[in-house]
Parts: C-alpha cells; structure tokens; sequence
C-alpha cells in the first residue's frame, strides 16, 4: 500500500489521538523529545536519477521531517569546493522547504593514498575542510566517519591525535563531530569505552560525540538479511538491548534511524521502535533522528519514498504528535 500526502496527514491525524499505543511513558512526557529528519542517502536509488535534491526536500515536506542529513562527497555538486551558487541555492531551498541542516556526513579517508594510511596533519586536514564546509551550509554536527583497520570498525590509530588537534576549529565553527556507531560494532564494547574514555578525559563535549545507528538493535532479520548473511558464511546475531544506549546518551548528538521494512500497518518489522523512543523521550534526549532507509527496491520510483512515509507515521505516533 502507497501512501500519499493526503493519506499521510489523515493516518498522523488519527495518530494524534491514540497516541498512547506503545510505551506507557511516551504520553507522560512533554519536554526533550526527539526530533524528526531524514537522510538524503534514503534516496540513493534515485537522487540524480529520477529525482533532483529539491525533489527530495520536497518530500521531506510532505512528511513534516524538518531535519536533513547529506553526504557531503555524493550530494554537494563540486564537492569539496562548491560554487557560491550552489550554496546559495542549497539555503534557499532549506528555507523554502521549512529544512534545518542538521547533519553533515563526511569521511575521514585514512585510506586515500595506495600503500599508507593519512599522516596526522593530512586527516586534520581534511577534517577541518569539511568542518568549515558543513558551517558554511549551515550545520552543526558533522557525522565524522574515521578511517577503520578491520572489519569490526576499529578506527586508524591515530584518531585521538587529530581529533584533539580540531577541537578548536570545532568549537569556533560549532560544529560537532560524531563518528557513527552502527553493527557490528556493539554499544557494549572497547571501541565505544575508548571514545567515551576520550570525550572524558579530553573534555571534548559537546565538540566531540557519537551519532548512534539504530541498525544496532534490529532483532528480527528478514529473511532475505539472513539469506545474504548465510551466503557469506554467518549468520544474523541478535541486536543491542536498547537500554544500552542510556549511559551514552549525554553524548549523542544525533541518530540514524535506520530502517529496513514498514508494514502497511506502519510498524518497523526488524527493530524495536517503540522501545528506542520510548527510552529516548524517558531520558529526554531531543535531538534528531535522521530516516535511514536501508530496505530493498530503492531503485523503484517512489519505493523510497513510500517507506519513509510510512515510519514517520510510525515516529509520529510514538512521539504523540499530530
């Protein structure tokens, strides 16, 4: 089942006025709240294909998701040097579309030259230009992927050096910058303790923090997930318990609300939803959690945009908004 504009304003509607299914909690609060966005890379399958980035917006708007995620080398024409054009088109369409810039994705491509990881200086370097490129499209976190040296996502070496050495150009710019914490990687791990271990001892809060994706506590592969991961000789494991996330709340800035398949009765089939906002209102965390479509079918005209409607009526309901 499609769902259109109309459909979705009429479905958060009713929405609204039940908004107590799920957690009990949920109707008890009424500050710090999350905030509802959606990443450009939900798009991949058509932006630049059958949609332009206005299309995306767009779309946006339809759905009333306010806060936008980009990446910065697949979506920001000219990139890393785009023209003043570009840029003053890309605030007027924010403005035109009710869009606030929220999240600016980047790499910090440790692995760039055959043969040698980055020096210290080259990551700072490369850092700070996409620092000062994300405040002058108007955001304030940077989802600072590190360059990794295994397949569990151990980051290079050398993070603490050049991230220390850009805390001021962060904070002056005021930028945050927050490496994404998603599967494999475990909220309960030596990865995350080293980089709460940083942010506490460095004081580095709030310029540098974690953006945690929701795929970490997806607990009900599909069966094709699980088809794909037995044809690459494992298997799906369960998630993270959701209440792992709440010691780290203090330092997330932002969320990939990852996603994988809305049912036509708006519920998220592989992730515990209603728990994950639940748990963030309780604490209340009320950053934005950015619509990370990862499901099949992207290339369909309109399947992705399909799916994104259908969580945020899903959002909408579990947030008790109208």
């Amino acid at each position: 089942m499609e769902i259109s504009r109309k459909q979705f304003l009429k479905v958060t509607a009713a929405a609204a006025a039940s908004a107590a299914i799920g957690s009990p909690g949920i109707k008890a609060a009424t500050t710090g709240k999350p905030k509802r966005g959606v990443s450009i890379y939900s798009y991949s399958g058509e932006l630049y294909v059958t949609m332009t980035l206005e299309d995306c917006m767009a779309d946006m708007y339809g759905m009333d998701a306010r806060g936008i995620e980009i990446l910065a080398n697949g979506h920001i024409e000219g990139y890393p040097n785009p023209s003043d054009a570009w840029v003053k088109n890309w605030h007027a369409l924010c403005a035109k579309y009710n869009i606030v810039p929220v999240e600016y994705g980047h790499w910090v491509d440790s692995r760039m030259h055959e043969g040698r990881e980055l020096t210290t200086k080259e990551s700072y370097d490369t850092l700070v230009r996409d620092l000062k490129l994300a405040n002058r499209l108007g955001f304030t976190v940077a989802r600072t992927k590190l360059g990794v040296i295994d397949n569990t996502l151990t980051p290079v070496k050398n993070w603490r050096e050049f991230i220390k050495m850009a805390i001021p150009e962060a904070k002056k710019l005021n930028v945050r910058m927050c490496p994404e914490i998603h599967s494999p990687t475990r909220l309960k791990s030596k990865m995350l303790d080293d980089y709460v271990d940083f942010i506490e001892k460095e004081k580095t809060t709030p310029w540098f923090g974690l953006n945690i994706d929701f795929g970490v506590f997806l607990n009900k592969p599909t069966a094709a997930m699980q088809a794909q991961m037995k044809g690459m000789g494992g298997t799906m494991t369960a998630g993270d318990k959701v209440e792992d996330i709440v010691p780290l709340l203090p330092y997330v800035h932002a969320c990939h609300a990852k996603f994988v398949n809305m049912s036509d009765d708006f519920v998220e089939t592989t992730t515990p939803y209603d728990e994950i906002i639940a748990t963030l209102i309780k604490h209340n965390w009320d950053g934005y959690m950015l619509s990370e479509y990862e499901g099949s079918n992207k290339d369909v005209p309109g399947y992705s945009s399909d799916q994104l409607r259908k969580q945020h009526v899903l959002m909408k309901r579990l947030l008790g908004e109208a």
